[in-house]
């Protein structure tokens, strides 16, 4: 939603004040800038990347639109999930939690949380790492570092949208000089017309450096910072699951273990100690 009403003021703003100053806005209509501006930057995005760059590309530009799904509730939910998840291994022994790790879609702890269930990499990160405790045949340090390593994967692969779409917007300008030179181009070999005429061409040349400008650094652009934002929430995410197992691994009561992961959180989705013990008890009683 944010995006719709960014994009709405910089529109209202960039040809809301050519109007003010006394420009015609039909100057500005020029669909064959923009086919030549968009087309070849369409073009140098299948040029310059691979199937899988295409296609992680395209899956997570319709996410722009959406609201942030790191919440603090979401946040709170994955702890009391692991909460409950430590305090049944530490009363029953680390083979209890086998089934749930193997079939969380069917268990019981897992199901109380639609929203965690929702995102499989959350998911997978997690029970992937309760089987390596249960099978006991990795130490903290070495589960660590695993666990770093596939952190480190996840966000290296997550950047690759955010980058590819960063190119484009970085060669957004060089089109638009482009369709510029053609224009100026097209006005040359009409040097015959008269100069009212002439003005229109250059006129309609011009527009396409102003096109190009705009699309990068006014729509492009902003989207690439989005998703690294998006990217990073996501990464934090794991993190907050990777400081609480460790803690659990390294002795410390599942109380203890979860505020680990609590500590890690951005200010802004961070619950309070009381507000997270609050919904724990309220997630137990359920």
């Amino acid at each position: 939603m944010l995006v719709i009403v960014g994009y709405i003021v910089v529109l209202f703003s960039i040809f809301g004040g050519f109007a003010l100053a006394g420009g015609h806005l039909a100057a500005l209509l020029q669909p064959v800038e923009l086919l030549m501006i968009g087309g070849g930057a369409a073009g140098a995005f299948f040029v310059g990347n691979n199937s899988k760059a295409i296609k992680a590309t395209l899956k997570a530009l319709p996410t722009v639109f959406k609201g942030s799904k790191y919440t603090r509730a979401l946040y709170m939910d994955i702890m009391a999930l692991l909460y409950e998840l430590l305090t049944k291994i530490r009363k029953e022994g680390l083979m209890s939690v086998e089934s749930d790790v193997d079939s969380p879609e069917n268990s019981p702890l897992f199901t109380k949380y639609p929203a965690v269930m929702a995102d499989h990499h959350i998911v997978e990160f997690l029970t992937d790492y309760l089987r390596l405790m249960v099978s006991g045949s990795m130490n903290a340090f070495e589960i660590e570092n695993l666990m770093d390593n596939e952190i480190e994967t996840h966000h290296h692969e997550g950047e690759i949208p955010s980058h590819v779409i960063a190119k484009i917007g970085d060669g957004l300008p060089a089109f638009g000089i482009i369709a510029a030179v053609m224009g100026v181009v097209h006005t040359m070999e009409s040097v015959g017309l008269p100069p009212a005429e002439l003005g229109i061409l250059i006129a309609h040349a011009l527009v396409g450096t102003f096109l190009g400008i705009l699309l990068a650094y006014g729509f492009v652009g902003p989207l690439a910072s989005l998703l690294e934002q998006k990217l990073n929430e996501s990464t934090k995410m794991l993190q907050c699951i990777k400081v609480t197992l460790l803690a659990s691994i390294n002795g410390y009561a599942p109380a203890i273990a979860v505020e680990f992961g609590r500590k890690v959180l951005f200010s802004t989705e961070r619950p309070s100690f009381s507000e997270l013990e609050e919904h724990v008890r309220g997630a137990r009683s359920r």
